[in-house]
């Protein structure tokens, strides 16, 4: 059931929880029972970063890492988690990027926030074009070698700027990339699987994809310009609302009702199955809703409920 990330010695369930939403659109009390039921499920890898929830009104940023870190301290289970969090977004003036003397101060910021001692999955939340790579992986080799950071990983960099920190990596002895976080899902996948996939799977680094249900569309609850007032989201879904979305609809919809299982739970359980990806990113504000998603993990799609999906959303 288990998977590596990457090539490390970290293993974690197939499914991440998407921790954009703790002390967003879910308040502590909703968090805490939430984190809870996800550990008893059997799953284990929370994925956070230090900019959730900046975007909310009121907000500068940390709220989630912070209930993340009360969280741990209540439930004393930080030997049963793995947090995977991000550094390199603007959280402040002169508080984004990837430069060295950032990365030390901002790993600070969040170990407190998250009341550890140590960040099992560190990642590197967008490309950084003006710090050069050899120092943003020199910055990392250093908290890897103080144990504040176990493993490294990388979001929404492109394939080429990926394959030339592995190799800066390599050459100097600084720790690799284990983890790409992309934006990949049923309705986005061209980006993905033409450049990224591939180097991916030929130097094992694993993946966990986010809008892993590509903003609440592929649940299926977004099939009309109607529908879109439904949720907060709901205006990032317009874009699938055409005829191609109409048909990865529609395949979701048989292969469910042939699975007994729901839209959102085969759309999961297609990415568990592509070759390269170790984790879906889902975020839920329900326990029902997380059971659901949990529910993905238990699904096992046939070749020919595979073909019919990938063929629908090509």
């Amino acid at each position: 059931m288990t998977r590596k990330i990457g090539s490390s010695d970290i293993e974690v369930a197939p499914l991440a929880f998407g921790g954009n939403v703790f002390g967003w659109t879910a308040d502590e009390t909703t968090s805490f029972s939430l984190l809870d039921h996800f550990v008893a499920s059997g799953m284990n890898l929370i994925d956070t970063a230090d900019v959730y929830s900046r975007w909310a009104p009121g907000h500068s940023g940390g709220e989630s890492e912070t209930i993340i870190g009360k969280w741990l301290k209540r439930s004393g289970k930080r030997d049963r988690v793995v947090i995977a969090t991000k550094v390199g977004m603007e959280m402040g003036p002169d508080k984004k990027g990837l430069r060295k003397e950032y990365i030390r101060q901002a790993v600070e910021d969040s170990l407190r926030r998250l009341q550890t001692d140590y960040i099992d999955l560190y990642q590197s939340h967008t490309d950084d074009a003006d710090t050069p790579l050899e120092e943003t992986l020199e910055a990392y080799a250093e908290l890897v070698r103080q144990g504040k950071v176990r493993v490294i990983g990388a979001s929404n960099y492109s394939a080429e700027r990926l394959e030339q920190a592995l190799d800066i990596s390599r050459r100097h002895g600084f720790p690799v990339y284990q983890c790409l976080q992309p934006h990949y899902n049923l309705v986005e996948r061209s980006d993905f699987e033409s450049t990224l996939e591939p180097v991916c799977l030929k130097h094992r680094i694993g993946v966990i994809p986010y809008y892993s249900l590509a903003s609440g569309f592929l649940t299926g609850k977004y099939r009309s310009e109607a529908d879109l007032a439904k949720s907060v989201r709901g205006t990032r879904a317009k874009n699938y609302l055409n005829e191609r979305g109409i048909r990865i609809l529609t395949a979701l919809d048989d292969v469910a009702k042939r699975a007994g299982a729901t839209p959102a739970q085969v759309a999961l359980a297609w990415l568990m199955a592509r070759p390269a990806i170790t984790a879906p990113i889902a975020s839920a504000t329900s326990i029902q809703q997380l059971d659901e998603l949990i529910g993905a993990t238990r699904l096992k799609l046939d070749q020919t409920a595979i073909d019919q999906l990938t063929q629908a959303s090509a």
